[in-house]
């Protein structure tokens, strides 16, 4: 008889235990790092719960959502896109975001990752839509910005962050690729074209200049040759004119020693001037180009005869010159 109640007391302890267990387990939460749990009451959105251990009320409060707190990668799956010029391109890329609010990314939006690789999809298509193909090709960082830019803004209400969306690839058409690089081989020749056009301008600007340098040098050599010239007539004139001048003072004082001898009553002093002028006068006789016999008088012998008193005038007046 004592021993059944004994037993229910046992099985009672037992279940407390068993309760107790239960309610530990229900109320004591250990949050991993990197993570944060949302608290629901009945149902409605109490608390967050952060990394660590701490309790909560059991049977009353649950968790809600585990929300991964860590940055997260995200592909963007390949589409075609069609740009303004009308060229059509394969387009994928990928996408890095973050939760920064886990209750507004537990319960304003649904499927977080769905929503936001649609939204990269239709914003990546309305960004290179509106660009031509040559943009696309080069201005991808400008891409990644905007598209960014207007991610960011579209899920900042989900409480995520968009940290960097990057183009990983864009590729047109086997026919338009084919195409851009038959225009990229005639750009190239056409550079090359320009290039040699500019180097021969160059070579020919190069040679005009050295051509008129070396005109401007030629009239300048000319010049002082000139100069050289007209000072070497100018130093030859002023020679001769002092050989003329010189030349007058003796006749002057010759023509003055005559004179003296004939006031003196000297007749070779006579003799000497009719033997000059007879000797001009045959000297021109001479001097004629034509073929000419001279005859000459036989008082020619006379006149020249009448030279060697040249010397007795000489004499006369050196003497009295030095007496």
């Amino acid at each position: 008889m004592q021993g059944i109640p004994l037993s229910a007391a046992g099985v009672f302890v037992i279940i407390l235990v068993i309760i107790a267990i239960i309610l530990v387990f229900r109320a004591v939460k250990q949050v991993p790092q990197g993570s944060e749990w949302t608290v629901e009451r009945f149902g409605r959105y109490t608390k967050t719960l952060r990394p660590g251990l701490t309790l909560i009320t059991p049977f009353v409060e649950s968790i809600g959502y585990k929300i991964n707190m860590k940055e997260q990668v995200l592909d963007v799956p390949s589409q075609e896109v069609i740009s303004r010029d009308n060229a059509s391109v394969r387009v994928n890329g990928i996408v890095f975001f973050q939760v920064i609010d886990s209750a507004k990314s537990a319960y304003e939006i649904n499927n977080l990752d769905f929503a936001i690789t649609n939204l990269v999809v239709t914003n990546l298509r309305t960004v290179l839509g509106s660009m031509e193909l040559d943009e696309m090709l080069s201005q991808r960082d400008a891409i990644n910005a905007r598209l960014l830019e207007v991610l960011d803004q579209a899920t900042n209400p989900w409480g995520v962050k968009i940290t960097r969306i990057e183009v990983k690839d864009i590729s047109p058409p086997q026919d338009l690729i084919d195409a851009m690089g038959r225009q990229m081989k005639a750009e190239r020749e056409k550079r090359a074209n320009i290039l040699e056009a500019e180097g021969m301008r160059q070579a020919q600007i190069l040679a005009a200049e050295g051509a008129r340098q070396a005109v401007i040098l030629k009239n300048e050599a000319d010049k002082q040759a000139q100069i050289l010239a007209a000072e070497g007539a100018k130093e030859a004139a002023f020679r001769a004119a002092e050989g003329l001048e010189r030349t007058a003072v003796a006749e002057a004082y010759s023509t003055k020693v005559v004179s003296e001898a004939i006031a003196q009553g000297n007749v070779n002093a006579i003799n000497y001037f009719i033997a000059q002028k007879y000797i001009e006068v045959l000297g021109k006789i001479a001097s004629a180009n034509n073929q000419k016999v001279i005859m000459m008088p036989l008082e020619a012998a006379g006149v020249i005869g009448s030279i060697a008193g040249l010397s007795e005038i000489a004499k006369e007046a050196f003497t009295n010159r030095k007496g």
